[in-house]
């Protein structure tokens, strides 16, 4: 697990033309609903769509496209109910599913990459995907997760330093933000 969560990386290039099985689909969903949920509400749901038609029906409505040649994409939606004190769980749950996934994808010998902003931005994509998916208005569409094997390889990011960003027992009083 540990070497799957080193290796995890956001794909953003093409993918193959190959499918994905339906059982790799349902084992990578089953481990986003794994994980876990504030108060147990279970706010995140998720649509996987593996047909062609309705997949390139989304991807028509994506401006600017991404994840063109994903032959699978599984949109993650949200429902906000209060839990603890009248507090929403809501992003920690889905963010805690999305995870889950990403990691499963890519022990599966898959790719992804978590596009959240760039659909629920101000020309609001997801709601046009939700229509598409016939979503009912209680539910949000978040996040969309591309599935496939990839054509390339994932790139590894610059990333600050455990010690940069990582302390026992208390701030470090020399740390100099950047």
């Amino acid at each position: 697990m540990i070497e799957t969560i080193m290796n995890r990386r956001s794909y953003r290039g093409k993918y193959k033309a190959e499918k994905v099985p339906v059982e790799d689909l349902k084992t990578i969903m089953e481990a986003g609903l794994a994980a876990p949920s504030g108060c147990n509400k279970q706010t995140t749901s998720l649509i996987c769509v593996n047909d062609p038609e309705i997949l390139q029906r989304i991807k028509d409505v994506i401006d600017p496209p991404v994840c063109e040649s994903a032959p699978a994409m599984i949109c993650v939606l949200t429902r906000h109910i209060n839990a603890y004190r009248d507090r929403c769980f809501a992003v920690q749950d889905y963010s805690a599913a999305i995870e889950n996934m990403l990691l499963a994808i890519v022990d599966l010998g898959y790719q992804s990459c978590w596009y959240e902003g760039h659909i629920t931005d101000e020309d609001r994509i997801c709601d046009k995907i939700k229509v598409i998916l016939n979503v009912p208005d209680e539910y949000d569409l978040i996040c969309i997760l591309p599935v496939g094997k990839a054509e390339g390889e994932p790139v590894m990011p610059k990333k600050k330093s455990s010690e940069e960003r990582a302390w026992f027992n208390s701030f470090p009083d020399n740390l100099q933000q950047g």
